[in-house]
């Protein structure tokens, strides 16, 4: 009997690279069938002495889900229902506000809040906690059962209560379910600079679709841009293959990502290839990355960055460098295990300590920016260690921000500035692009970005 595996760098999606293996069991001792009869024990007498009658599927589930939540924040096991919201985000359409959230000590937490959905227009942010759906406690639930109730038809109305930390009181908020359409990559031109936003890479077209968007830009400028931003804020991951892809668009050659399993000698390595080239043209490029850009999100950012074709700009990341591979079990259940750690090309591991940034720089147009908490990997119960042992100062908020960013919310409004992380890395675009002045000698000077 053979397996399918999935492999998924995303905190919610499923991988695209499929392979067939042997299922392998290690030796047993006896010690461990000791402890499968013991267990064997347990679940006979919760059947013939729990005060009330238990399904033996529900049991055996339960039994399942708690040996994986032993592992790490990853591991899963997926029933009918949990395929289904899998295959609902690949195919990137369904009724709903638009959030990834987490369960953590029993309380829903906001992830991510996609933009231009319910969930995002209303200001819901990263670390924000759910705790009541129209008025209904949540608290002891499932993550399943919280999803469902926030999932449904377009048009008909929620009520969230929400406890934002450093806010003294919870907050009721109302909002009206939207068919959310996971449109994986949108973009603009601002001043001559060609802006990227790739919001997921759940979707299997996300390569295709920055194709599409360089395309456009060039189209609508009738020439190349002055450079391209590439926006990875709040994205949570998705497809291997699809970061992968989104790499390769910006490079000639070079490694994108090296996979390493258990063993010493099980490492894959990914590469791009020369043909088609580099479809920016060597022109400049920024990443920008926030606290809510994760996984699939940090091995593009982390490519870009050792290979030294773009500049990494805004907050450091989420820090998920872990690999996860999809197993079929039966035509409706599947177990979603981590599998490997991922690497950048300069051999570094992104798993809790995520990527820094080249230059650090802050939000300033969000008013409560510096009181909004930042979930990350290592804040996750049970996250995997770092094998490099990544210093403690690494896992801070690296430091004092620029002297040069001291400007308040307030004067950026009076500036008609609403985002100043993208603002200040288009501004950057144009001063690289600027042309080289010329000396009374004759000579060049260069002029740009320092």
């Amino acid at each position: 009997m053979t397996k399918t595996l999935l492999r998924s760098v995303g905190l919610f999606g499923a991988g695209m690279i499929v392979a067939t293996i042997a299922p392998a069991i290690g030796a047993v001792d006896v010690s461990t069938y000791k402890e499968l009869d013991q267990f064997m024990s347990v679940f006979e007498r919760v059947r013939s002495d729990y005060v009330e009658k238990v399904d033996d599927r529900t049991l055996i589930k339960g039994a399942i889900d708690g040996m994986l939540a032993s592992l790490d924040p990853h591991s899963s096991y997926l029933d009918a229902r949990d395929r289904q919201n899998m295959r609902t985000q690949t195919q990137g359409a369904y009724g709903g506000l638009g959030l990834s959230v987490t369960m953590e000590d029993g309380a829903v937490k906001i992830m991510t809040a996609q933009e231009d959905t319910p969930a995002g227009r209303a200001g819901l942010k990263t670390g924000d906690y759910i705790t009541h759906i129209d008025s209904k406690l949540l608290y002891g639930g499932t993550l399943d059962e919280a999803v469902d109730q926030m999932r449904g038809k377009p048009g008909s109305k929620i009520l969230l209560t929400i406890v934002r930390p450093g806010r003294e009181k919870p907050f009721d908020i109302s909002l009206t379910r939207e068919l959310i359409q996971m449109k994986p990559v949108k973009w603009e031109v601002k001043d001559q600079v060609g802006i990227i936003n790739i919001n997921t890479f759940v979707n299997a077209n996300t390569g295709d679709s920055v194709r599409a968007a360089i395309a456009g830009i060039q189209k609508s400028l009738g020439h190349d841009p002055a450079g391209y931003v590439i926006d990875l804020r709040s994205n949570p991951g998705g497809l291997l293959d699809q970061a992968i892809d989104v790499a390769d668009i910006f490079l000639d050659r070079g490694e994108i990502v090296s996979q390493r399993g258990r063993e010493k000698n099980d490492i894959e390595r990914r590469y791009a290839t020369a043909s088609p080239p580099d479809l920016a043209h060597g022109l400049p490029i920024i990443v920008l990355v926030d606290a809510g850009s994760a996984s699939a999100a940090e091995i593009v950012a982390g490519a870009l960055q050792d290979q030294k074709r773009a500049l990494v700009m805004g907050e450091r990341t989420f820090g998920k460098g872990s690999v996860q591979t999809v197993i079929d079990l039966s035509d409706e259940t599947a177990l979603k295990l981590t599998t490997a750690r991922y690497y950048t090309p300069s051999g570094r591991s992104v798993q809790e300590g995520g990527i820094k940034p080249d230059l650090r720089v802050p939000q300033l147009s969000d008013a409560d920016y510096k009181d909004r908490p930042r979930l990350r990997e290592s804040d996750l119960r049970r996250h995997l260690i770092n094998e490099a042992k990544v210093d403690d100062k690494v896992l801070e908020d690296d430091g004092k921000p620029d002297p040069r960013f001291q400007l308040t919310a307030a004067d950026l409004k009076k500036q008609g500035i609403e985002d100043f992380q993208l603002d200040y890395a288009v501004k950057t675009i144009a001063r690289m692009a600027q042309p080289p002045l010329r000396t009374a000698q004759g000579g060049a000077k260069k002029t740009g970005a320092r």
